[in-house]
């Protein structure tokens, strides 16, 4: 995808009371679960309609297609037709995989490959030889693949070095670690249909985001695989069907950003369509978050409004919902009362330590931030203009953006680190503006 993008992104406040209904692209996990999900079992062909185009999920199908699966992308309707017109699971016997900083696909495509037969190598940009990866690693050993951190540190690279036909006959019992991410988990479970006899799955220890991993489930059983909730984890059988055609529901997290606007400027109702309380995506809870200071909030059949009003400081812990601590953090400077989140300590682990940059880039604004080990404290001073370092992670332009709507001079830096996830939502946010007062909610 070829966008252009300013070196700084200044914001302008938002004058008008905004009134609109806002339509968000679709979610990027349920995008990139599902093209791992039909390249695996779709011989005769998968229609995904309502597919996100960002740079997490180009890189995804990139990776498909040089594994030799067929993607078929039709940009302007979010259409992708997905196959494996060969006999193997995985076509290609060797392969070289950029996946840039796309967590999803680095996790997906690791687990992916290990029932392949031959030799595979998976990097991405600095940032994503920082984040770690060993837990997955840990537990394709567990099967009897060569699953190995190249430099030895845990951190990608990664070489998955497999043969398909012995390590399906080792063990079906495997033992993970999702403490730092659900991905670990969700890239375990969506192999295991695809190996003669499934997996029993036993978590060691906590898990992270668990909505993510009910996300994943809710996919597996709507392809038609057997998956059991246990004490000690799931157990998975053998086995899918072909699905012609799945679509995808808007993303969750970004609509977090449309829901937080009237929030921010205590004033307005924005209602973001096709999103309800029936979402598999957890972050529909944000708006929960949102009527617990103080905002009110309305289904309908086909979307969810936040109302804006006076704010009052949360206690919360964050750990379901831990990709929308940051527009949280934003909507926390106009609160009445200090916010402090909690239990986020795997956060420090995404595209940025994501705890530290927020308590960096708040002090600018003029708030008073506690950092701790897990979350933030953050308590609202006079907020006051400032040039707001995003460190390549898009969830920082995106939420620090919603600031500049009501307080003057606050400018993005490297506004172009959106693209990772939603990469027309300057557009959208300029269209925001151009609605505001003209569409009934």
């Amino acid at each position: 995808m070829i966008l252009s993008y300013p070196d700084q992104q200044p914001i302008r406040p938002l004058t008008t009371v905004p009134t609109a209904t806002v339509v968000v692209p679709g979610s990027k996990s349920i995008t990139n679960r599902a093209l791992i999900l039909a390249a695996l079992s779709a011989r005769e062909g998968t229609r995904l309609t309502g597919i996100l185009r960002s740079e997490d999920t180009e890189v995804m199908i990139h990776g498909l297609r040089q594994l030799g699966f067929e993607v078929n992308v039709d940009w302007s309707a979010c259409v992708a037709k997905v196959r494996n017109m060969q006999a193997e699971r995985i076509p290609a016997g060797t392969a070289d995989l950029y996946v840039a900083n796309s967590g999803t696909t680095m996790r997906f495509l690791t687990a992916l490959v290990s029932l392949g037969h031959g030799r595979y190598r998976l990097d991405g940009i600095p940032r994503m030889r920082e984040r770690p990866i060993q837990d997955l690693l840990d537990a394709l050993t567990q099967l009897g693949v060569d699953a190995q951190s190249e430099y030895g540190n845990g951190c990608p690279p990664v070489v998955v070095q497999t043969n398909h036909d012995t390590t399906t006959s080792s063990s079906r019992v495997v033992s993970i670690r999702a403490s730092l991410s659900s991905q670990f988990l969700s890239a375990l479970l969506m192999i295991a249909p695809f190996r003669p006899r499934g997996l029993t799955i036993r978590l060691d220890g906590p898990r992270v985001s668990e909505p993510y991993i009910e996300m994943t489930v809710q996919m597996l059983r709507h392809w038609g695989a057997s998956v059991t909730a246990t004490a000690e984890g799931y157990e998975v059988g053998s086995g899918v069907q072909r699905l012609s055609d799945y679509h995808i529901e808007p993303d969750a997290s970004a609509a977090s950003y449309f829901w937080a606007i009237p929030a921010v400027l205590g004033r307005g109702a924005i209602r973001v369509r096709g999103l309800t309380r029936r979402s598999m995506q957890g972050d529909v809870a944000f708006t929960d978050v949102l009527w617990r200071m103080g905002c009110r909030v309305v289904e309908s059949e086909d979307g969810i409004t936040v109302y804006g009003g006076s704010l009052r400081g949360v206690d919360i812990d964050m750990n379901a919902i831990s990709d929308t601590v940051m527009t949280l953090a934003a909507v926390a400077l106009f609160a009445e009362g200090p916010t402090t989140i909690r239990n986020v300590a795997h956060i420090r682990h995404k595209e940025t330590d994501r705890i530290r940059a927020l308590a960096t880039e708040l002090r600018k604004l003029g708030a008073s931030v506690d950092e701790y080990p897990d979350g933030l404290r953050i308590s609202p001073g006079t907020a006051k203009a400032a040039v707001i370092d995003t460190y390549n992670d898009h969830r920082m332009a995106m939420s620090f953006a919603l600031v500049g709507l009501r307080v003057p001079g606050v400018t993005i830096n490297n506004p172009g680190c959106v693209a990772k996830t939603y990469p027309g939502f300057w557009q959208d946010l300029e269209r925001l503006r151009q609605q505001s007062q003209q569409v009934d909610v």
